[in-house]
């Protein structure tokens, strides 16, 4: 799913005219890319604002980015088909959607956005985006667990990649990982004969949870958003 556009494409998809008309209108510079005229089939963000003949093709939103600390029995989806949804913390009048999830039984930091490109960003384990989580087991944990928790563990037919681990006390560890899959500590660890009892995430990328209270949200600052 792209989130940026050819200029050409969206006239031919807003203005249902073809690809050759297309290319005259962007060619005799009478299209408006945020005010300016273009006279090449540049690419288009969904923040541009796109005109022609004083009629709006595109208005550019504005990009939203709020951080949430999730509690436990929460689902990470905004569906309100699904009981104790998102929706039940977070009100903005532009359609938001988590980028990752947390399953229901964790707690701590999810993002929120509507900008594609930043969820495509953030979800795509080739660009190694970190999450920093602490996690608390049932029972004591032993150097050979921390050892062999961070090389990789066979989970879901595959071996996950290696990671930090950090024992912090007995039961409880910190865990960075630059993969996302399907509940992927718990699976982890129980590979292992543990039980997670707690588990919070506390970073992802550059934006950390901190002090934010519990259910509570705030803006992502611009400098967060750098990585």
């Amino acid at each position: 799913m792209s989130f940026t556009k050819k200029l050409q494409y969206l006239l031919v998809k807003k203005l249902q005219v073809s690809n050759n008309e297309a290319k005259i209108l962007i060619k005799e510079e009478k299209v408006l890319v945020n005010k300016v005229k273009v006279k090449t089939n540049i690419v288009v963000k969904e923040t541009d604002n796109v005109e022609l003949a004083h009629k709006i093709v595109q208005e550019g939103k504005e990009l939203i980015y709020v951080a949430l600390n999730k509690p436990r029995g929460i689902e990470s989806t905004l569906s309100t088909k699904i009981p104790n949804n998102l929706t039940e913390l977070i009100q903005f009048n532009q359609k938001l959607f988590p980028v990752g999830r947390l399953d229901k039984e964790s707690e701590g930091l999810i993002l929120l956005t509507n900008d594609g490109f930043f969820f495509n960003k953030t979800i795509n384990p080739e660009n190694e985006i970190e999450k920093e989580y602490i996690v608390t087991v049932n029972k004591p944990i032993t150097s050979e667990f921390i050892k062999s928790m961070a090389r990789g563990v066979q989970i879901l037919g595959k071996t996950t990649l290696p990671c930090f681990v950090e024992k912090i006390d007995d039961f409880t560890f910190k865990i960075i990982l630059i993969q996302g899959l399907n509940r992927q500590i718990r699976r982890m660890c129980y590979q292992h004969n543990y039980m997670v009892t707690s588990l919070k995430r506390l970073r992802i990328g550059n934006v950390f949870l901190k002090d934010l209270p519990l259910g509570k949200t705030r803006e992502i600052t611009k400098q967060e958003l750098i990585s």
